[in-house]
């Protein structure tokens, strides 16, 4: 193979072409040839062999005719949305959401399968949920398998993508210690092997939605806080003034201290952030004060309606508890503001959803007295504009991040073997489906 200069390769310099052609197009809107050569840096030549090839791919097609001033009308191009679909899978803290979506994320089907009881994180269930939704939606789209780019998937806790056996998560607040989900979900054949899955912090994922396609475009760092149950952030460090693709990291942000011997935590330790503002926290604090949100909230989302009711309705002990909650919040904010000195914070979840309209202003005032003026007066603290639907359109994005990164050309994932000291996965898939059998069909019967 012919080297270049760097080292790289013909095949590295045409995949690399082929990358900046497809993400110009992507995130830019149809353009002309003639347009995409400024916009992309490469030559005339280069831009008419690199979309050839894409056209014959069937990864771009025509977009309509555009004149120009005395010449021939230039035609327009656009990735095509039929030419591939992502699944994207927030595995959430009240259900199961899978989405089917094509090349350009729109939705094209969606299911969503409840956790009974109500953030059971069952290893077992949650598995055959995800490919019980996949086989969902695959038959609601009446899509095949042959043009779907992977399966990506955004989960609480911590993600090791380097483990021998696969994708392992450590997510202490639900219970999970090493789990391999990668071998567990493979082992299912909810897809053929020659489509990866790619499992990411669900932080993680809302962050590259909302940098991509939300309110954190533009911004070349960025802070986005996922507000549910517990709170967690993700932190974008080179995002891409154009939509394109973005290097970020997920932070434990809910377990830091910010009272010492404070209250326990759902981790175990005492004193952290997610003791004081996530939801499941706020709601113990409002019922330990005498608020009671009646006999019809079922879960955590009506228990909180019913708390911002009563705070409405000028409950004292109810504004007490979201003013507690803004203060923490915005101490919290604080620390990553002198930290990383970030343009923006986001704000997403369903929680921060539902309680944003309420104590935005507040947390913004916190967070400006408990931090440093110079970074403080360079942030700006806003909610995310994708709504609910932000880690699932995060979670498809992994796949389609890979997609570009290969210049459009599909790799197969990397063979996964069962992880050392588990069930082998097959045997862990059959207790799943045992165990999850009532839950399922009570789904179906709702």
């Amino acid at each position: 193979m012919t080297t270049g200069r760097g080292g790289r390769t013909v095949r590295d310099l045409r995949r690399g072409n082929r990358s900046a052609v497809l993400q110009r197009l992507y995130f830019g809107g149809p353009m002309s040839r003639q347009e995409m050569g400024p916009a992309t840096g490469l030559s005339s030549g280069s831009v008419s062999n690199v979309v050839g090839e894409l056209v014959a791919d069937g990864l771009l097609e025509e977009a309509g005719i555009v004149g120009s001033d005395g010449g021939r009308p230039r035609t327009l191009l656009r990735v095509a949305p039929g030419s591939a679909h992502m699944i994207g899978i927030d595995v959430g803290e009240t259900r199961v959401r899978v989405e089917l979506f094509d090349l350009t994320l729109t939705e094209l089907a969606r299911t969503e399968l409840p956790l009974r009881p109500r953030g059971c994180y069952d290893v077992g269930p949650v598995v055959d949920h995800v490919r019980t939704g996949i086989a969902t939606v695959l038959a609601e789209a009446g899509v095949g398998t042959d043009r779907l780019l992977g399966v990506g998937i955004g989960v609480p806790g911590i993600v090791d993508r380097d483990a021998p056996g696969g994708t392992v998560v450590h997510g202490q607040t639900i219970g999970w210690d090493a789990v391999p989900l990668e071998a567990l979900l493979r082992a299912t054949r909810a897809v053929p092997d020659e489509v990866p899955y790619i499992i990411d912090n669900g932080a993680r994922t809302l962050g590259q939605a909302e940098m991509w396609f939300g309110a954190g475009r533009g911004a070349r760092d960025a802070v986005v806080v996922l507000f549910g149950s517990g709170v967690g952030a993700s932190l974008i460090t080179d995002g891409s003034p154009d939509g394109g693709p973005t290097e970020g990291a997920p932070l434990e942000w809910g377990h830091l201290t910010v009272q010492v011997r404070g209250r326990r935590c759902r981790c175990g330790a005492l004193g952290c952030l997610e003791a004081y503002t996530g939801a499941e926290s706020l709601l113990a604090r409002w019922a330990e004060r005498g608020g009671d949100p009646g006999p019809g909230a079922a879960d955590e989302e009506e228990a909180l309606a019913a708390l911002l009711a009563a705070a409405r309705g000028g409950d004292q002990v109810a504004l007490e508890v979201l003013e507690e909650t803004a203060e923490y919040l915005g101490a919290g904010l604080s620390d990553v503001i002198n930290l990383f000195r970030p343009e923006r914070i986001l704000i997403g979840g369903w929680a921060g959803l539902m309680l944003g309209p309420h104590i935005l202003p507040a947390v913004r005032e916190h967070a400006t007295r408990y931090s440093l003026r110079h970074p403080a007066a360079r942030v700006t603290i806003d909610m995310g504009l994708l709504g609910p639907d932000a880690v699932t359109v995060g979670a498809a994005t992994l796949p389609l991040a890979a997609f570009f990164a290969t210049g459009g050309r599909r790799t197969p994932p990397e063979p996964v073997s069962e992880a050392p000291g588990w069930q082998t996965a097959l045997e862990v898939r059959g207790a799943a489906s045992a165990a999850s059998s009532s839950s399922t069909t009570a789904t179906r019967g709702g």
